[in-house]
């Protein structure tokens, strides 16, 4: 499961808060999720001069309730800077980060802790982004070669550019996407992404009595292309020929994945909808023998109707999460 905080770069309040506690882990563990991620918005918090002191405190808390539970955690580069022009500046920015970060946990078992080394890299030429990468690998494993870590390809951890990317010469890597189609479903009506996805009351799977008409923001835009195409893409066998995508270059090149992050706006999707499409994508997932992580606990894509517990929990996200009362798997 995600955890969004402290990659709130909107919420000048996050690190005074502590929107997760003890309870909030006791529960992850008894809905039988095993990992966490946690996005941390580092460079933010560098250019607003917040001592990195205070984030790694928050880091540390969550590390803390991860070890009491048995959860492995992912800390994530979330929001960097990095682009075709500023890639080499960039990237020592990063490999800084992440030798601060590398050296603190050095005592922490690699099956505890994993880091995943930057979220969502750009549209940039993918191989700009792999000789980054690399890089930032290289650095990270210069000084501890047991850490796991997390790599994604170029276009916000594209599926695509996934299977078009040469694996890096290290072995202890997993290889990360994010999945989040059709996005004309899972993104409907979010409005940080624009005119794109204005249509609303999208259902999945599709249909067709059921459909919207296309909002006319969306006219011209690709949003209009998704639209057109949802009746072939609105299904659950469209999910598992795309995810397929994913596991057929884990088989070329003999390397893991996992998706770490999948899952629907929660605002305008109907409850029915987004239960079936999450079921849809964990089932897919175990299938391919592709672990995944649900974006997100407590945000714009929560899954719980009020304050986290199993009681706001629907019954229906129960079955889409694989909840089985009175185990922890």
């Amino acid at each position: 499961m995600n955890i969004s905080w402290l990659e709130q770069t909107w919420n000048d309040k996050a690190l005074n808060t502590e929107p997760v506690t003890d309870a909030d882990f006791k529960l992850l563990k008894k809905l039988g999720f095993s990992s966490i991620r946690l996005p941390v918005a580092f460079e933010h918090y560098a250019a607003k001069r917040v001592p990195i002191a205070r984030v790694l405190n928050r880091i540390d808390k969550v590390l803390t309730y991860c070890k009491r539970y048995g959860l492995k955690l992912v800390i994530d580069y979330h929001y960097g800077k990095l682009n075709d022009a500023n890639y080499i500046a960039e990237t020592a920015v990063i490999i800084n980060t992440w030798t601060l970060l590398t050296n603190k946990y050095l005592s922490v078992s690699g099956n505890e802790l994993y880091f995943e080394i930057y979220n969502e890299p750009p549209p940039i030429n993918p191989q700009i982004w792999k000789d980054a990468a690399y890089n930032i690998v290289s650095a990270i494993h210069k000084i501890d070669k047991k850490r796991t870590l997390l790599v994604g390809a170029s276009n916000y951890n594209s599926i695509y550019e996934l299977s078009r990317m040469v694996r890096l010469a290290d072995e202890n890597v997993i290889y990360t996407c994010h999945f989040y189609e059709p996005f004309l479903f899972t993104h409907q009506g979010a409005a940080w992404v624009g005119s794109q996805v204005a249509t609303t009351g999208v259902p999945f799977p599709y249909n067709g009595e059921k459909f919207p008409l296309l909002n006319s923001k969306a006219k011209g835009t690709w949003g209009e292309i998704n639209y057109n195409q949802y009746k072939t893409d609105g299904n659950e066998q469209s999910v598992k020929n795309k995810l397929q995508i994913v596991k057929n270059w884990s088989a070329k090149y003999y390397v893991p994945v996992i998706c770490s992050e999948y899952g629907v706006y929660n605002q305008y999707a109907d409850a029915d909808s987004r239960c079936r499409y999450i079921r849809a994508v964990r089932q897919v997932l175990k299938q391919l023998q592709i672990p995944g992580i649900l974006w997100e606990y407590n945000g714009n894509f929560y899954i719980f109707k009020g304050k986290p517990s199993l009681n706001t929990l629907p019954v229906c996200m129960q079955k889409a999460i694989g909840y089985v009362a009175n185990s922890n798997k």
